[in-house]
């Protein structure tokens, strides 16, 4: 919805944070969305760092992290260390599993980029209801 909306309207107050963004295999393979995310944070001021390898999987899957856990940590450790190469202020995802999953690891924060939105709208509360 947002990657077909003006977004200049928005005044959001991204205030041009470095964010790494993690493509969850969702929505890379499944809804084959490659790129909307990043656009649509990049038009509203994100400040998008590269990352390498970042088609590749970070280890959560559903309940691979649970089946195979050994080679989900493995491939976590690798994707946290491409996500934190450029030294983001924080990782964004667009799944929940996979911001799990990455958050225990992570040296920096990692949100779902609906949440980075919503807190930079001025309007925002922070509540929790």
């Amino acid at each position: 919805v947002l990657a077909r909306e003006d977004l200049s309207k928005m005044n959001l107050l991204s205030g041009g944070q470095r964010v790494a963004f993690h493509s969850p295999c969702t929505l890379q393979h499944g809804l084959q969305l490659s790129g909307a995310v990043e656009s649509v944070l990049q038009r509203l001021g994100f400040n998008l760092v590269a990352v390498d390898d970042a088609h590749l999987c970070c280890g959560s899957a559903g309940i691979y992290s649970l089946l195979q856990p050994g080679i989900s940590q493995q491939l976590l450790r690798n994707k946290l260390a491409n996500l934190q190469n450029k030294a983001p202020e924080l990782i964004a995802t667009a799944n929940i599993g996979c911001q799990l999953h990455l958050a225990t690891a992570a040296s920096v924060p990692v949100k779902h980029w609906l949440v980075m939105v919503a807190e930079c709208m001025p309007t925002y509360s922070g509540s929790s209801t």
